[in-house]
């Protein structure tokens, strides 16, 4: 009986880790680990402007919310 349990254990685990949550969106995890590093890095890529505003305000006015925007309308579109 333990090792039938010690077998279902670790793939419950991945399961619940790994694979749940990008089932829930139809996707595969690399397919999940990409929008998420796409998602980040657009994420990021807005931080930095909002800082280059605040520090320049002539500079990068829009381009924090565009990209916000952008990103709400992807996600969106997902579900």
């Amino acid at each position: 009986m333990s090792d039938s349990t010690n077998t279902n254990r670790p793939s419950s685990l991945i399961d619940r880790w790994f694979l749940a949550h990008p089932a829930t969106v139809n996707e595969t995890y690399f397919q999940h680990m990409r929008f998420a590093f796409g998602f980040a890095f657009w994420l990021i890529t807005a931080g930095l402007a909002a800082v280059i505003h605040a520090v320049f305000p002539a500079l990068c006015e829009t381009t924090a919310s565009r990209i916000l925007r952008k990103l709400t309308d992807r996600i969106d579109a997902r579900h």
